[in-house]
């Protein structure tokens, strides 16, 4: 661990910056990057065979929200919406890498696996709230290590 007083020693050319944090996750993606991804996994629900009381506790929203924004191509997302579509766009990501057939991929979500107690990949994910979608995220971006 180098002291404060040292690094300067070591890395001469190197000075003191201050990280300013953004006011919230949302600030990092904008209106129209969170509209495209809504969009997107507006295509990924369907593909998963979702209903919509499922694809709303995706989004963490009521039922009937979500059909107004299907509707109407979506609304202004909170940092947890935000952070939900990037986690589940993620995890189709991945899916893609790990099953090239797509057959293969959407069947992946239902299935039961020994990874999640017997459960599958939708059930924790719907289980969960926020934090059942980063686990699934986390379990298939290890998997993607191993390929």
């Amino acid at each position: 661990m180098l002291h404060r007083e040292s690094w300067r020693t070591v890395f001469p050319e190197a000075r003191q910056i201050e990280a300013v944090p953004p006011a919230s996750d949302a600030d990092l993606v904008t209106p129209d990057e969170a509209a495209a991804m809504f969009r997107a996994v507006l295509n990924l629900f369907e593909k998963w065979d979702l209903t919509d009381p499922q694809a709303a506790a995706l989004l963490g929203m009521p039922v009937n929200r979500y059909r107004r924004w299907r509707a109407q191509g979506g609304g202004r997302h909170s940092s947890d919406g935000c952070a939900r579509l990037s986690n589940l766009i993620s995890i189709h990501r991945a899916l893609r890498v790990i099953f090239p057939e797509s057959r293969c991929r959407y069947h992946w979500i239902r299935a039961a696996n020994e990874v999640f107690g017997g459960a599958s990949a939708l059930e924790v994910m719907l289980g969960g709230e926020l934090t059942g979608i980063m686990r699934v995220r986390r379990y298939l971006d290890a998997e993607m290590c191993f390929l």
